[in-house]
């Protein structure tokens, strides 16, 4: 039955897709983590500072410079860092999870009785442009030319 290949194929992409979504989530998660860790630094600084409020302004101004440092390390992190790198593994994850998607294409096109024209032209538009090849070099590939 062509639809139960069909449901076995989307299981099995739902499955290799969650499992390689798992760093992704991770990275996020820090990302996400990130600036509050920085208030935390920022707050612990503050009381560190109000400890040693009878000390001079060059101190007092040392000591608040190092909680803000905490503040801006956070926010670096996140946003400059983690937040970007979980963005760019995603955009990767889902660039590589195309290539199942156009082998889907290929089996069930094939199992419908599809002409071998229409099944290479389901697959090849489910490509990223980058990976494409044109439909005129894959018909001269199918003719042996």
């Amino acid at each position: 039955d062509t639809n139960a290949v069909e449901d076995v194929i989307d299981n099995a992409i739902k499955t290799q897709a969650h499992e390689l979504e798992e760093p992704q989530h991770a990275i996020q998660g820090l990302a996400d983590a990130f600036p509050a860790l920085g208030i935390v630094a920022a707050v612990l600084g503050v009381i560190k500072t109000m400890g040693s409020i009878n000390e001079p302004p060059e101190i007092l101004g040392g000591m608040i410079g190092g909680a803000l440092v905490g503040t801006f390390l956070g926010i670096f992190l996140a946003y400059g860092l983690a937040g970007p790198m979980a963005s760019r593994v995603k955009q990767v994850i889902t660039h590589d999870m195309q290539i199942y998607h156009s082998i889907k294409q290929v089996i069930v096109a094939s199992l419908h009785g599809h002409p071998q024209p229409l099944v290479l032209e389901a697959a090849r538009s489910g490509l990223p442009p980058a990976h494409r090849p044109k439909l005129t070099d894959l018909l001269d590939m199918m003719r042996g030319k």
